[in-house]
């Protein structure tokens, strides 16, 4: 133990050991003990030693007692392991910090004392997704709502979006009730307030919302709390939302003394509520604040960190810092173009294994993408060169709920016998046939030594359901019939895609307004995009099998693959990030969301995912991409664009052998379809039907003419500039918004603003 040994009052102190190894900026942030200071902690810059030795100098110096310090941070895992690296400090009596913790334990420590200034006791109860939902469910029910049109989960997450800005039922407006049940939402949010308080009962968004509704209204527990924290200090507040924003403030406003570290520049969370416009009007809210930048990068080469400046330098609304570092400067970061997704996958996997080959461990390694579909291929190509690797912060791909429940259906077609398939789908989506249905199918099952589809068909022979179950069984066995018919006249991604369709899976999903749903059907389209490539459904079934014996080997030396929201905090030697497409990264779906703002997080993303490389970072962007199922011409991201050209280095790989023919060559999918007919070829090309070969009949013409297409668009084309009108194969009628090289923004009439390549539009 580093313990400091108590100092007799009066004494002079000497500089104690936490100061030791800290930079100059970090000092600062550690010994600017009174008023208002905000640290910007770059990427990399030490910002957990210099704020867990802030905490230490607050106590060792008697400033204040531990329990006269509130800290604040976002998880359970950050205030437990700051906690202990400031007990070895200054002794076990740090251990007892009892406001140390995430906002949530915080609040709630906090309302169990003021409960009933809300409506509740003291031992009320807080809820979790499930109950909520459960409760939410009654309130729709009891309104004579349509459940499946107006989902519990769709009114939970604009609740949810609700407390995150502090807003209660008295706080909404019409336009915003608007967006649940044409106008009940205000309605169903103040039943379901009303609710929780019968049942002595909070969800978890109601900590932070009654607390600040205590704090705002009565003023003596506002200055008993003001009193007593001496500091307030804050982690990552780049991540704070509206309500935790107005509860610091309000708790800090007496004494002043509150410390905030973040990174405006590693703001990415907006999807649940965090708000960057938090930081950045820290100075407005504490006039004469002290902002101490940290910028020495303890991570990264220079070459990594001057291609992430020059990315980030291109938002506007940023406080701004300049990251370096003593580091060598190492490689530059590479950027490789390759013709599609299976060739990135591929070229992922070599130069990974060539890591291994020159003494690397697998687990240097890491693959960050934006989008969780993107790790199909990547897992599919690892599995079949026998490489190594682990899905952080998600499931692998055939995992996924909503891949398994897939699978299931398609699995009862190929095997009616398969009753864990049938057990696990016979109720989903929900259509009435829950555990008494699912018992009652069992004892036939059993009695008749029958497998349970064969059971649940000869039930209906006999009066055993009756009403809406018997109903849908009948109908659910009428569907596994006609599909098991239709199996044998549609290739296998169709019948798929029809048994998501007809089975509602689909439309339940659509109904979903959550943020994860989108996500699901993503991944649903990846599913069966990734069927095409398998001769039929019992081989696709086969390989699915042996990818999940794959998963549940053991083994510690693993490369790494995650989403880049999940990769902040972290850092890897060697860092790939895949998919540096437009539409793809930055994603198509954020920008007609949210437009600019959404732009600036997603380049705060991108930011965030280059820093997380140590010695090594390679981008990939690819030509083609299948997406939705379809083929689409790809350019590379703006993102790259943006990069420093002298911390990059750029590779272009057209080679790659079938790779280059994975393509459907039909007219509808085909984004080069428009060059093959100035080849000469017609909409022929496609996949050869046996063997799963390919027509090469004037492949290497069909090459050239796309590189000759690529290359035309590399220089631009002289004939058009802003405001031509022009027509796109795929987005209509558009009108052209800015000209950069061979890429064009157009605002669309019918798709809004998209970026194309040049190529692919003609003046109208």
């Amino acid at each position: 133990m580093n313990q400091l040994s108590p100092v007799p009052a009066g004494a002079p102190l000497p500089e104690p050991p936490y100061l030791q190894g800290l930079n100059a900026p970090q000092r600062e942030a550690v010994l600017t003990t009174e008023g208002p200071v905000l640290v910007l902690a770059g990427a990399g810059t030490g910002k957990t030693a210099a704020l867990t030795a802030r905490l230490a100098h607050l106590v060792y110096t008697r400033r204040a007692y531990p329990s006269e310090i509130l800290g604040v941070t976002f998880t359970n895992k950050a205030a437990r392991e700051m906690r202990e690296r400031v007990a070895r400090i200054v002794g076990p009596g740090a251990e007892g910090m009892p406001w140390l913790g995430t906002f949530h334990s915080v609040a709630a420590r906090m309302l169990r004392r003021h409960a009933e200034l809300v409506g509740l006791q003291s031992n009320f109860t807080i809820l979790d997704t499930d109950d909520q939902l459960r409760l939410l469910k009654q309130l729709i029910v009891a309104a004579d709502l349509d459940e499946k049109r107006w989902p519990a989960r769709a009114l939970a997450g604009l609740i949810d979006r609700w407390k995150n800005r502090g807003c209660g039922p008295d706080d909404i407006d019409a336009g915003e009730s608007e967006a649940f049940a044409n106008g009940r939402g205000q309605e169903l949010y103040r039943a379901y307030q009303q609710r929780l308080r019968a049942l002595n009962a909070c969800d978890f968004g109601d900590l932070l919302l009654h607390m600040l509704h205590i704090l705002k209204t009565e003023r003596e527990v506002l200055e008993f709390y003001g009193n007593r924290f001496r500091y307030v200090l804050v982690d990552e507040y780049q991540d704070t939302n509206q309500a935790q924003y107005l509860w610091l403030r309000l708790l800090a406003q007496g004494r002043k003394n509150i410390c905030c570290v973040g990174d405006d520049d590693q703001s990415i969370y907006s999807w649940r509520g965090a708000e960057v416009a938090n930081i950045l009007r820290f100075e407005r809210d504490f006039p004469g604040a002290k902002v101490i930048r940290l910028e020495q990068n303890y991570r990264s080469t220079p070459h990594i960190l001057g291609a992430a400046s020059g990315v980030i330098a291109k938002n506007g609304g940023r406080l701004g810092k300049t990251l370096w570092t003593e580091v060598d400067a190492g490689d530059k970061v590479r950027v490789v173009g390759v013709w599609d997704g299976p060739e990135e996958a591929r070229r992922i996997g070599e130069l990974i294994e060539a890591h291994r080959r020159n003494g690397g461990r697998h687990s240097d390694c890491a693959i960050l993408v934006r989008a969780q579909f993107q790790t199909r291929e990547l897992e599919d190509r690892f599995i079949a060169i026998g490489l190594p690797y682990r899905i952080v912060g998600g499931f692998r791909f055939y995992e996924r709920a909503e891949i398994r429940d897939a699978l299931a259906y398609l699995r009862v077609i190929a095997q009616p016998a398969d009753d864990l398939a049938f057990e696990r789908i016979v109720n989903v989506p929900k259509r009435g046939l829950g555990d008494k249905a699912l018992s009652r199918i069992h004892a036939v099952s059993r009695a008749n030594r029958v497998p349970l589809y064969t059971a649940a068909a000869q039930i209906l022979d006999s009066d055993e359901l009756a009403g809406a179950a018997r109903k849908s069984l009948t109908n659910l066995v009428a569907d596994f019939a006609r599909w098991r018919a239709r199996a044998s006249e549609l290739p296998h991604p169709e019948l798929a895609r029809l048994v998501l369709d007809e089975s509602g899976y689909t439309l339940a999903l659509q109904a979903d307004r959550s943020a994860e749903s989108a996500g699901r059907l993503e991944n649903l389209a990846e599913l069966t995009r990734a069927m095409e490539e398998y001769e039929s459904l019992g081989s696709f079934l086969e390989h699915v099998s042996l990818v999940m014996d794959n998963d549940s080997a053991e083994e510690r030396d693993k490369v790494t693959i995650m989403t880049i929201h999940g990769a902040k905090g972290l850092e890897f030697d060697t860092l790939f990030l895949a998919g540096w497409e437009e539409g793809v990264f930055p994603s198509q779906r954020a920008l007609d969301e949210g437009g600019t703002a959404a732009l600036e997080e997603e380049r705060r993303l991108a930011y965030v995912a280059i820093t997380r490389a140590r010695r090594s970072c390679t981008i990939f962007h690819a030509a083609n991409r299948r997406i939705y199922g379809q083929w689409t011409s790809s350019i590379p991201s703006r993102f790259v664009g943006e990069l420093p050209p002298e911390h990059v280095e750029h590779e272009t790989s057209m080679t790659g052998g079938e790779s280059l023919w994975r393509a459907n060559w039909s007219e509808r999918s085909d984004p080069f379809a428009d060059v093959a007919r100035a080849a000469g070829r017609g909409p022929g090309w496609q996949r050869a039907a046996t063997g799963g070969g390919f027509d090469r009949s004037g492949g290497p013409r069909v090459v050239e003419a796309r590189a000759s297409a690529v290359s035309l668009g590399n220089r631009g084309r002289g004939d058009l500039s802003v405001g031509d009108r022009v027509f796109h194969a795929k987005f209509g009628y558009g009108a052209i918004a800015e000209v950069e090289g061979n890429k064009l923004e157009i605002d669309f009439e019918q798709t809004g603003r998209k970026r194309v390549l040049d190529s692919f539009v003609t003046k109208a």
